[in-house]
């Protein structure tokens, strides 16, 4: 089976679906699942935490290098910057803001859809700003899926928006088809 990543970015509105997102993915997913979410630089505990209680899988804030391992769920540490580097590694940045945040989704994706090409699928969540729309649009072009959640159903339509704009993804699913299609999986891949 060839590794499979799921990368889920969210912003302003976006808590509710991924807890729900992690309540849904079985003890046993093979895949890894990495979490970009906008969140107040100046706290750092408590958020992962928060995530911890929700999910089935190990939940944890990946250290720069950090091997990548299926099974197990990711978030971005507040105020990083998180590539997904060739090697199947993570790299922490403390580079300037990118789309008003740190970490900026559009900046795991675009290194990731590099790094993984068809081995991953990109989904933008509800959020206030266009953070994650270049980086899906990059996603599509390497040869990955993309999915935004549907503006109608996100509680800040204004990401998923913009990701349909800048990114031209056609698979725009509610809140609920997006936690079937992650439990639905082919975990034969």
């Amino acid at each position: 089976m060839r590794q499979k990543y799921i990368i889920i970015g969210g912003s302003a509105g976006s808590f509710k679906i991924v807890t729900e997102i992690l309540e849904a993915i079985p003890k046993h997913f093979p895949f890894a699942v990495i979490l970009i979410l906008h969140r107040l630089k100046h706290i750092k505990e408590g958020f992962t935490d928060a995530l911890k209680i929700k999910s089935l899988l190990p939940v944890s804030e990946p250290f720069d290098k950090e091997k990548i391992f299926p099974g197990k769920v990711y978030i971005a540490p507040a105020n990083y910057h998180l590539y997904i580097e060739p090697n199947n590694t993570f790299a922490l940045s403390a580079e300037e803001v990118v789309n008003h945040s740190r970490p900026s989704i559009d900046v795991t994706l675009s290194s990731a859809a590099f790094s993984l090409k068809e081995k991953m699928t990109g989904i933008v969540l509800s959020g206030a700003n266009n953070d994650g729309a270049a980086g899906l649009r990059d996603v599509m072009n390497y040869g990955g899926t993309a999915i935004v959640q549907d503006p109608e159903d996100a509680a800040v339509p204004t990401m998923p928006e913009a990701a349909l704009k800048i990114s031209g993804t056609k698979n725009i699913l509610s809140s609920q088809e997006i936690i079937e299609y992650i439990k639905n999986l082919n975990f034969e891949l």
